[in-house]
């Protein structure tokens, strides 16, 4: 079986395509990324460097591999940057999808396709309403999450006007190691790692730490989005989460216990947001009821992968000569 996973030389799709490879049985991995530096991992057999804004060229594509399933994970997902350039998220995010749902329609293709939503789509919630649950009212908050309504709702319009196979994921925040350190665990694992190679002055840089979050591993969610393509009901949103919430300093204080050195903690006002959600917790109940789906990975066993994956990156650059 021939599997498409967009943006498979990001985050999420590394980790899923080294997920996907070990499944049995195990497909043929089809890959695109959008910068000529990504590298997608060894699984991916063939990967294409595409614009997925360039309808022509996904349709040739498309038409060219005729996957039978779709990870769709190609996205802007900074939402800082979004903030900075709001058409540049929503054009990104919105016509890619829209472009690969409508090639697969015009090529009569039907494959299970997955759509990466977020659950910064529910935006700010009261306490008393968490977990969030998939019928939580849509509030998004920042440029980001507006591309994901539509993105969502796009997939299920589809679904809907055309029967097509699509499955939505929301997935929380999730974190591993090979994060891009633009993001809050990874930020904090590389100065760690920096201060602790004495490549710079022991304080570390932060924003808000008393948001909470709702972290899940990496690898746990590429399973989620595995069983939600082979088991989740065509039409469905599924939240992806742990259930539980940690705040910001928690997170930082798990990653300092594993060094040795004493760090000074310094707030940076241009690492805090225009808008920062203050708690975040998801119900993943009916993921579980679906597809049995249940995360297997500790926090603390995230925060010492992540720690311990900076530690070699930094290692690597000291002793190539390279910075981070």
């Amino acid at each position: 079986m021939r599997v498409l996973i967009t943006g498979a030389g990001g985050f999420v799709g590394k980790h899923l395509a080294a997920h996907l490879s070990q499944h049995s049985p195990k497909p043929t991995l089809l890959g695109t990324t959008l910068f000529p530096t990504e590298r997608a991992h060894p699984a991916v057999s063939m990967t294409r460097q595409l614009d997925l804004t360039d309808y022509a060229r996904v349709r040739e594509l498309l038409d060219d591999w005729r996957p039978a399933a779709i990870y769709h994970l190609a996205a802007q997902a900074f939402v800082p940057r979004s903030f900075e350039d709001p058409w540049e998220t929503l054009e990104n995010n919105i016509r890619s999808q829209l472009n690969i749902i409508t090639a697969c329609l015009e090529l009569d293709m039907r494959p299970r396709m997955l759509v990466v939503s977020s659950a910064e789509i529910y935006g700010a919630v009261p306490r008393e309403r968490m977990p969030m649950a998939e019928d939580t009212p849509l509030k998004p908050a920042n440029p980001y999450s507006v591309s994901k309504v539509a993105q969502d709702m796009l997939g299920l319009q589809y679904f809907l006007s055309h029967n097509l196979p699509i499955m939505r994921a929301r997935p929380f925040n999730h974190i591993g190691p090979g994060q891009n350190p633009r993001f809050v665990a990874p930020a904090f694992a590389r100065q760690i790692a920096q201060i602790e190679e004495n490549q710079r002055e022991a304080r570390i840089y932060v924003g808000n730490l008393a948001a909470k979050r709702d972290f899940t591993d990496v690898r746990d969610i590429v399973r989620a989005y595995r069983l939600i393509v082979e088991k989740g009901q065509a039409g469905e949103a599924y939240n992806v989460a742990s259930g539980r919430a940690y705040s910001i300093e928690t997170l930082l204080n798990g990653l300092l216990r594993h060094s040795d050195i004493t760090i000074e903690v310094r707030v940076d006002p241009a690492r805090l947001r225009p808008v920062d959600i203050p708690e975040i917790i998801g119900d993943a109940s009916k993921l579980y009821r679906h597809t049995g789906w249940q995360p297997s990975i500790s926090f603390e066993e995230t925060l010492r992968d992540v720690l311990a994956d900076w530690r070699q990156n930094i290692a690597k650059t000291q002793n190539s000569g390279d910075s981070l």
